[in-house]
């Protein structure tokens, strides 16, 4: 007689809901950056399994009965974790590199500042891009699409049930094209006008050999440069706006790829 009601495989469903939220969701940008503190991570893991476990659960039953089987279970978890959120990297990816690009052509190409969440040096002009881009990302809700993405995952791939094909690696590989698209797309207004600034100089020295043309350059570039990065906002509103409006689709047809439930 069972006094308490208690039901084993409700605990055992729990721990998958628990498993697929604490490992995924923190692979994802902003939920797994190292600035939040891990009891502030721990307690957010517990918030959101207790409130998506009455809605979206796995059955107790497929819980794994071995620990060869509980591996494989973790390791397929610990692969859609880092799938989705290298979609997601894709965008500041492109952002990092459109700012290595700027800094170089402005002369910041020795000014470097060391990301404190990535521990990777970057020009300054690149991590204030990012900076710029994360907080938009999350001003337009991006962090509702991660959390949809990890729901998504309810219903598509069960625990440990990631299936890894050529056709999931071709589009993940045609995908990370936009990485390199969009940051030319961000460098190329200033890439423009400081063209034309290395322009107006190299005429200057043709027709002023005794000016001190380099020494004159640096400080125009960098004012020029300064002046279009400001027009970058509007336009880094809009590249995210389209990246979130898209990026839901495509977790669904990448996690349809991977699931097996479609085979």
């Amino acid at each position: 007689m069972d006094i308490f009601g208690f039901n084993p495989g409700d605990l055992l469903s729990f721990l998958l809901t628990l498993f697929r939220i604490s490992i995924v969701l923190f692979l994802l940008p902003f939920f797994g950056s190292k600035s939040i503190p891990n009891p502030v991570k721990a307690a957010l893991v517990l918030i959101l399994t207790a409130a998506l476990w009455p809605q979206l659960s796995f059955p107790g039953s497929e819980f794994p009965g071995t620990g060869t089987g509980l591996a494989i279970m973790v390791l397929g978890e610990i692969i859609l974790g880092l799938i989705l959120g290298l979609l997601v990297n894709f965008l500041f990816g492109a952002v990092q590199f459109g700012g290595q690009i700027i800094g170089f052509q402005m002369g910041f190409s020795m000014v470097n500042v060391v990301d404190p969440i990535t521990g990777v040096s970057n020009a300054v002009t690149a991590h204030f891009l990012y900076m710029c881009t994360m907080l938009t990302f999350l001003v337009l809700n991006g962090h509702l699409q991660l959390l949809n993405a990890v729901g998504m995952s309810f219903q598509y791939i069960p625990p440990g049930g990631l299936l890894i094909t050529p056709n999931l690696a071709h589009h993940i590989f045609e995908f990370s094209t936009i990485m390199f698209v969009l940051a030319i797309k961000i460098a190329a207004p200033v890439m423009a006008a400081l063209f034309l600034v290395d322009l107006a100089l190299a005429l200057i020295s043709r027709a002023a050999p005794q000016m001190h043309v380099l020494t004159l350059g640096f400080p125009i570039k960098i004012t020029v440069g300064f002046f279009f990065l400001g027009f970058m906002f509007t336009i880094m509103s809009i590249y995210v706006t389209d990246f979130l409006r898209d990026i839901g689709v495509v977790f669904q047809d990448l996690m349809k790829i991977a699931s097996p439930l479609n085979k």
